[in-house]
């Protein structure tokens, strides 16, 4: 199997919020028998200050890992720390944040009532409160159904309401397990653009996914987990490079000045050559034609843009 790679130093010891050393998990039956290894011995270290992706499938280990890291199961072998602090010691939790992939909620309150449960279970003062429960729903975008209740919410704004109570106490630390899980792609992409918002406000964060492009779009680095092995570790930048291609990219250059890259390359030898246009990504266009249809209603979609049977392109 294909080792992980090592990722360089980032900073002094003090910067670690996360650490875990030899830590694994093994589910047993009832006589005490092997039943399932969800998480083989991980080393890992997460800095103050950046947004640290677990990626994998399916059953791969990252809720286990979330899990040992919050204290709420304990580990086989090895150990989590948080701020310095054994993961056992509940004392950590008021400064953690946690999105849960399934969010167990109250249905019978609405999204103002939610929050000022969830800020006194954090003795916060009323005041407070009510100013952390009003900046989140509009941080969320539920500002119009703040007075809801959540039996009658969609998915996705439940997703949102359980963000907002994953930040009532101002975490340092926040944990979310799927964050995107049942999100349209406004939704995700409003979203994404929190996550990086609270890096921005000094927070660390801890995403698990097992959707590629929301990894890519905010994590700095990543931890690729497949059944329960760590395999892949560093920087995302790092990872996705491919070293033995080189890209050029210009603006406005003339077909003559094509064919005459062309040619230079190939006197060098260059293999593989391909001079073309850029393309964006389906949720970029989504995106684009949706609020260009919010700000021109009425506006007919262009025609295909499928090459033509004369057009070179066309196969």
């Amino acid at each position: 199997m294909a080792a992980a790679r090592s990722e360089g130093g980032t900073g002094a010891d003090g910067d670690v919020v996360v650490e875990a050393r030899n830590l694994s998990k093994t589910y047993r039956d009832f006589w005490g028998r092997s039943k399932k290894v969800a998480l083989k011995p991980l080393d890992l270290e997460i800095r103050r200050g950046e947004i640290f992706g677990l990626l994998g499938p399916n059953g791969s280990g990252k809720t286990t890992t979330l899990k040992l890291l919050l204290g709420l199961i304990f580990p086989t072998s090895g150990e989590a720390r948080i701020f310095g602090r054994p993961a056992i010691d509940v004392a950590k939790n008021e400064r953690i944040g946690y999105l849960p992939e399934e969010s167990y909620l109250y249905k019978f309150l609405d999204a103002e009532e939610t929050l000022d449960f969830y800020g006194r279970l954090f003795d916060m003062a009323p005041a407070e409160r009510s100013r952390r429960a009003a900046a989140l729903i509009e941080m969320v975008g539920l500002q119009r159904d703040r007075k809801r209740q959540l039996r009658e919410y969609s998915k996705g704004m439940t997703r949102r309401i359980g963000v907002a109570q994953a930040l009532i106490n101002d975490p340092e630390l926040v944990l979310l397990d799927e964050p995107t899980s049942g999100l349209d792609p406004i939704g995700t992409r409003e979203m994404k653009d929190l996550i990086v918002d609270l890096k921005a406000r000094g927070k660390t964060v801890i995403m698990c996914s097992h959707l590629l492009a929301d990894v890519e779009d905010v994590c700095d680095r990543i931890a690729v987990l497949h059944q329960g092995e760590l395999k892949e570790l560093g920087r995302v930048e790092d990872l996705l490079r491919v070293t033995d291609v080189t890209q050029i990219r210009a603006r406005g250059l003339p077909a003559a000045a094509r064919e005459e890259i062309r040619s230079v390359l190939a006197r060098h030898g260059a293999a593989d050559v391909e001079i073309g246009n850029p393309t964006t990504t389906l949720e970029d266009l989504f995106l684009e034609v949706v609020r260009d249809a919010q700000a021109r209603p009425g506006r007919r979609a262009q025609a295909d843009r499928r090459p033509s049977a004369h057009d070179p392109r066309a196969g």
